[in-house]
């Protein structure tokens, strides 16, 4: 099990990319969750299988039809064990 923080910028506020990053992450089976940042960034937190986060983070990159994301930077932190995943 692992654990990454990702922080994403670009349009990513106000075009569902909270809910998408949910929805990707319960398909991996990856838990943790994801808010908006009040300077514009979305930030989750996600931990799983090493290949599973790594799937939600690419998916992440390119995220839902009306995004655009500009970076995404992610770090790894320790698990916490995180149970299910929540938007914030």
């Amino acid at each position: 099990m692992i654990q990454t923080r990702a922080l994403v910028s670009g349009r990513v506020q106000g075009v569902f990319f909270r809910d998408f990053t949910r929805r990707t992450a319960l398909d991996h089976g990856v838990s943790g969750w994801v808010c908006n940042r009040p300077d514009g960034r979305v930030e989750a937190v996600l931990e799983g299988e090493a290949t599973a986060v790594e799937a939600v983070l690419e998916q992440m990159r390119d995220g839902p039809p009306q995004a655009r994301v500009d970076d995404l930077v992610s770090t790894a932190e320790t698990p916490e064990g995180h149970v299910g995943f929540r938007v914030r």
